[in-house]
């Protein structure tokens, strides 16, 4: 499905106007947010407390994004020597026809994929299934909004914006002998039934990464259904797709950030199934693939590491707590921001992979509350980040800003205003004049055409400007009292 932040707009008016969607959404906030909040309560570990865990993980990121060239070079010499094949690609067209190149090389024509937002955002069902190969999510979340013709509306949760009730309808209309169930076990069994026969008989396994670890080519790879095991064991060909930020440099970096990941995630200590593929099948072993191959995904990241400031936006280990906690995402869902990672952290990176020019209206869509940069677990500042990428929005010209599209979000006629407003600020008695003016006619404003009335009260200048109340009240106080009568 094609992304479309340029209609964030009205997605997001339409949103708001679901109930349904609403309400789904409340319920599913507050149920993550209980569970992350009880998952740090008094957590226990080494390095103490959730704030002194998050500035570890926070130190663990930004060290290896500092070394970032020199730990891709080495991970790659070490997957090499273990049997991994590493390509890279520079755009999302690129790593799709790495991809179809190596299952054509197989005669392939049936892949299972676990759970991979880098997937989403190159399109890699689409494509494949455009060029005959049938792609198949084996994540439950996954699987029901591939049924429905959707994407993901959670990078943790795909399908959290449906209920029960929904999935069961979508299960009767769209699986063959299926009969409608709002039981959730059952549900579950219906759909694990329909996956296995897919792992049996599938060519290829497609998973994504969560830590490539460069000190050993070791790729990590976290779960709770073991449909991720099952995509990189049973198929012959393994395929693993992942951003060039997920690189850590050594194992012992792995548990700390695991640890945040889990609990801010799905509020759990530590998931059902930790994977770590080093290599292909070897001699004796009884299951694995005979090739694993990992494709190293720029898509935008490299602008975002060529600056100092911006490199922050890299740490996001995808945990998705920043979501869970924004006021805006969870009233309007994931779908209404047309990108593949939506919320917060989709408002400072989607930027860099589809450029400005395409969501110079994300940057806006915040409170600038806070509360997403207070949970994050690896401590990225959003709100500040967000005011950043709103001035490159605004910049004059391309030339003068960092992200692609610089300049997109610039109106020459609000430009013109703000001049206009910074000259009367350098002459004094045309700024009064005008506030002046401004307060004899304030009943005028309300009759202005603005988009702010839509979902606010249109402010009003004051009755009296503050320099005019100043001076009233100067003049007040040097006027004589008169003198009390003398009886």
């Amino acid at each position: 499905m094609k992304q479309q932040p340029e209609a964030f707009h009205p997605n997001s008016t339409a949103a708001l106007a679901d109930p349904v969607l609403r309400s789904n959404f409340r319920g599913a906030m507050e149920f993550l947010r209980n569970k992350r909040r009880t998952a740090f309560a008094g957590v226990n570990t080494e390095e103490g407390d959730f704030a002194a865990l998050s500035r570890r993980g926070e130190a663990i990121k930004q060290r290896c994004l500092q070394q970032l060239p020199e730990l891709l070079e080495q991970l790659e010499q070490n997957c090499t020597r273990n049997g991994i094949q590493v390509h890279w690609a520079e755009t999302s067209q690129q790593a799709n026809e790495i991809i179809e190149s190596l299952i054509r090389a197989r005669n392939g024509r049936k892949a299972v994929k676990g759970k991979s937002m880098v997937t989403e955002e190159i399109g890699l069902n689409e494509y494949l299934g455009d060029r005959g190969v049938d792609c198949i999510e084996s994540d439950m979340g996954e699987f029901i909004v591939q049924l429905a013709g959707e994407t993901p509306s959670h990078i943790i949760m795909p399908a959290i914006h449906k209920d029960a009730g929904q999935i069961a309808s979508l299960f009767e209309n769209n699986l063959e002998d299926t009969p409608y169930t709002e039981d959730v076990d059952q549900l579950i069994g219906i759909g694990r039934q329909q996956l296995r026969e897919r792992f049996q008989h599938a060519d290829v396994g497609i998973t994504g990464v969560n830590f490539a670890v460069a000190e050993t080519g070791t790729l990590c790879l976290v779960e709770n259904e073991g449909n991720g095991r099952m995509c990189t064991t049973v198929p012959p060909l393994h395929i693993a797709v992942t951003g060039i930020e997920k690189v850590v440099a050594q194992l012992s970096d792995v548990p700390p950030l695991l640890s945040l990941l889990t609990r801010s995630a799905t509020g759990q200590k530590i998931t059902t199934y930790f994977n770590m593929i080093s290599s292909p099948r070897k001699p004796g072993e009884q299951d694995g693939p005979e090739e694993v191959h990992l494709v190293l995904l720029d898509n935008g990241r490299s602008q975002a590491f060529a600056d100092e400031e911006l490199r922050k936006t890299l740490q996001c280990i995808r945990c998705g707590a920043c979501m869970n906690h924004c006021p805006v995402y969870t009233r309007i869902g994931g779908h209404a921001y047309g990108t593949t990672y939506p919320g917060p952290i989709g408002k400072i990176v989607s930027p860099h992979l589809l450029g400005l020019d395409a969501t110079k209206d994300l940057p806006t869509a915040s409170s600038l509350c806070g509360a997403c940069e207070e949970v994050c677990p690896v401590r990225i500042p959003i709100p500040k980040l967000l005011q950043r990428l709103r001035v490159e929005s605004n910049h004059a010209g391309t030339a003068e800003g960092i992200v692609r599209g610089a300049g997109s979000g610039r109106k020459p006629l609000e430009a013109l205003v703000w001049k206009a407003w910074a000259w009367a600020c350098r002459h004094p008695a045309i700024y009064h004049r005008g506030a002046s003016l401004a307060a004899h006619g304030r009943k005028l404003f309300r009759f202005l055409p603005s988009r702010w009335k839509t979902q606010r009260t249109m402010p009003q200048p004051a009755q009296i400007t503050l320099h005019a109340a100043l001076k009233n009240r100067q003049r007040r106080s040097a006027t004589p009292c008169p003198q009390e009568k003398i009886s």
